[in-house]
């Protein structure tokens, strides 16, 4: 138990902070589109990157070494791109305010997002891979049980704000708390992105 508790809290801790992952997310759940799919998606990736982590974080760095900086260039691109879509949603205002309007994602596209904000953003390999793995390394044959932990505390945290998210409909029913949102995850998107360009 000792050994599962410890890894739902490090798993908590490391997803709790808003990032692109969890800004989709919560978009998503205000939204009401895609819900189930969207936090499921998310709560699977980060499952199957924590048993890489504690299973077999050191074997796959070693089998390609350079998957680090091929994401960590390709999610920078990424995030520059998605955070001038988000800012220029914010400046022209209104396009997303009625989730009903018609120009909600597909299922496909939002899904395609949601991979991209995850797979793309080295930060998840280093906090699931790499920090994760290294934890669940102190607990030996426990090591299974810290990584059901881990995966618990993501599918209870992605669900819990994408279908939490809907308890905030009131405030974005106007237009220009849509407009705050899709600055602030822009300004989320950048700096995320000059944290990997520079490398801190």
């Amino acid at each position: 138990m000792h050994a599962t508790f410890t890894g739902f809290i490090t798993g908590l801790s490391l997803i709790l902070a808003i990032g692109a992952q969890n800004a989709f997310v919560l978009r998503q759940g205000l939204k009401k589109s895609h819900v189930f799919a969207v936090a499921l998606t998310c709560a699977a990736s980060d499952a199957i990157l924590i048993a890489v982590g504690v299973f077999a974080s050191a074997k796959v760095s070693e089998a390609f070494p350079l998957i680090l900086p091929v994401m960590r260039w390709g999610g920078v691109a990424f995030l520059v791109v998605y955070g001038a879509r988000a800012a220029r949603a914010a400046y022209r205002g209104g396009g997303h305010l009625d989730p009903a309007d018609g120009k909600v994602q597909t299922l496909g596209a939002a899904l395609a997002t949601c991979l991209a904000l995850t797979w793309l953003n080295p930060h998840v390999y280093l906090d699931t891979v790499v920090l994760v793995g290294a934890i669940s390394a102190d607990f030996g044959p426990e090591r299974g049980n810290f990584a059901l932990g881990a995966i618990s505390a993501s599918f209870v945290f992605f669900f819990a704000l994408a279908y939490g998210a809907r308890l905030l409909a009131p405030v974005f029913a106007r237009e220009v708390s849509w407009r705050v949102l899709d600055g602030l995850i822009a300004v989320v998107m950048w700096l995320i992105a000059f944290k990997l360009a520079s490398g801190v």
